[in-house]
């Protein structure tokens, strides 16, 4: 089992341009779709999560992933699993590059590269979009707050950190409310 998680995550890593959010919904249609290690719902939460962790979305969620398949030795796994491609192409890359830095080929391959890389960004945003469980008022509360950090130029860490007060007021009081009402 660890090494077919190794495989995939290195598959992952090998075949993914683009960086994290590029690499999601690979990463899903591996774990959940192909070999059924955990569930949609549950591959929603550890994205949720791995998002709102320092580092990047991409080994967050590998190691989320991987522990909850195999604990801390199947996180270790997808992590390495997922690293390595990326850390074998870097070496490889800086002991070539400089030779072909202004090869009009090598420039065009990543020129070529970038509408691939949007369009897996959104492919991955419409797949979590599609599967959460989002009314009305989530979309708006999504689409006001991309606004304000657009128009306002505020940086997105001070509006997730004014959602969560936000959240974390709301539920207080509803749940003091359901408290109240039970009393009642």
């Amino acid at each position: 089992m660890l090494w077919n998680m190794f495989v995939t995550f290195f598959k992952i890593g090998a075949f993914t341009f683009g960086g994290g959010f590029a690499m999601i919904p690979i990463i899903q249609q591996e774990v959940v779709t192909n070999n059924n290690w955990i569930k949609d719902e549950d591959f929603i939460d550890i994205i949720s999560i791995a998002q709102s962790s320092p580092g990047p979305i991409a080994i967050n969620s590998s190691i989320y992933v991987g522990y909850k398949i195999k604990g801390f030795p199947g996180a270790v796994i997808a992590t390495l699993g997922t690293v390595l491609p990326s850390f074998i192409i870097i070496l490889l890359i800086a002991i070539f590059f400089f030779e072909f830095n202004d090869n009009v080929i090598v420039q065009k391959i990543f020129l070529g590269v970038r509408p691939a890389v949007v369009a897996l960004i959104l492919s991955a945003i419409y797949s979590l979009l599609r599967k959460s469980y989002f009314n009305r008022a989530h979309y708006l509360i999504a689409l006001a707050t991309t606004l304000v950090i657009v128009i306002f130029d505020i940086n997105p860490i001070y509006m997730i950190i004014l959602g969560i007060i936000i959240s974390v007021i709301y539920n207080k009081y509803k749940r003091s409310r359901s408290f109240d009402d039970f009393d009642e």
